[in-house]
């Protein structure tokens, strides 16, 4: 069998495949194609949405305490701010400077009074 027997006997094999084989794709695409997509989800699937909602809802709540927080964490802070010059401009009465040992620690009130 030399290659002037194999060339024509591959080339009808070949043709023979095609013209099966086109038809049998198409029907293949057909069927798989016409099955219907639009299943209704079953009853788990559906409490198992309600669940996921409930817990996004909560989440959602959760979030928006945290931030009103923050909101009135801020408020207060910068009002703390607006009223600071006025509390720096006030003068401080002047206090003593602790007693100290000649190590540089400071005593406590009951030793300076002994």
């Amino acid at each position: 069998m030399g290659p002037e027997v194999i060339v024509p006997i591959s080339g009808m094999v070949m043709v023979l495949g095609i013209c099966l084989g086109i038809p049998l794709v198409r029907s293949y695409t057909r069927r798989v194609e016409s099955k219907p997509r639009d299943v209704l989800p079953s009853g788990e699937l559906i409490t198992r949405l309600d669940r996921i909602e409930q817990a996004i809802e909560a989440m959602a709540t959760e979030v928006e305490r945290i931030a009103e927080g923050q909101r009135f964490t801020t408020k207060l802070l910068s009002e703390g701010r607006s009223n600071a010059p006025a509390v720096l401009a006030a003068p401080q009465p002047a206090t003593a400077a602790p007693a100290m040992q000649p190590d540089g620690t400071v005593l406590s009130e009951a030793a300076r009074r002994s």
